[in-house]
């Protein structure tokens, strides 16, 4: 089946989000694996001279730079996979028109907040951009470390105007269960009344 026009751009920052996330993770985990071993091999008589020599001080910060920023984008690909922690059995347990009335509530909710969390974060950086800040080990300008706050917060503001949009025209909301089905070969939450697959 083919993408509708509109829907073009929306796959695009779809697949980048997978990217960069991907990313991030690979080049952390490659850091953290490379600087390991050369602690290693820095207590190793005939090569020992060779893996001090490789200085990897700055690893460290690297990863949690990496792991930040994995972090921000993270969360809004949580938001768009419906894969973040949610206690519904209240919300399952009320009328169509409540239940409908709470969802969009909650939603908004991470809406205004990730929007004002986004907005701050924006004006940080701005005024950080017109320091001389910089990382301790990288000497990185740390505006550019902090730059995830406002553009992870954006894209999880956008994502949840997207679930919105989505749970407006389908009354349903992205959810991944993680539950192991019963002896019936049915899911619980298929057994919820309202709750999603």
């Amino acid at each position: 089946m083919r993408d509708l026009p509109h829907m073009r751009p929306i796959r695009i920052l779809d697949r980048l989000e997978e990217v960069l996330i991907g990313t991030l993770m690979a080049v952390a985990t490659v850091v953290i694996f490379v600087s390991v071993v050369l602690r290693f091999l820095s207590t190793v008589p005939h090569v020992q001279d060779y893996a001090i020599r490789l200085n990897m001080t700055w690893a460290q910060e690297l990863c949690i730079f990496l792991f930040v920023w994995m972090a921000k984008f993270g969360a809004a690909y949580g938001v768009r996979e419906g894969v973040h922690v949610g206690v519904d059995v209240l919300v399952n347990r009320l009328g169509p028109r409540w239940k409908k009335a709470v969802v969009i509530a909650g939603l908004l909710g991470g809406v205004l907040f990730t929007g004002v969390v986004g907005t701050l974060g924006g004006i940080f950086v701005w005024e950080m951009a017109h320091t001389d800040q910089t990382s301790e080990d990288m000497e990185v300008p740390m505006w550019i470390v902090y730059l995830c706050v406002p553009l992870g917060s954006y894209l999880m503001c956008f994502r949840f105007l997207q679930v919105i949009v989505v749970y407006l025209k389908t009354g349903r909301v992205p959810h991944k269960s993680h539950a192991m089905p019963d002896a019936g070969g049915e899911s619980p939450e298929a057994a919820v009344p309202g709750a999603q697959p």
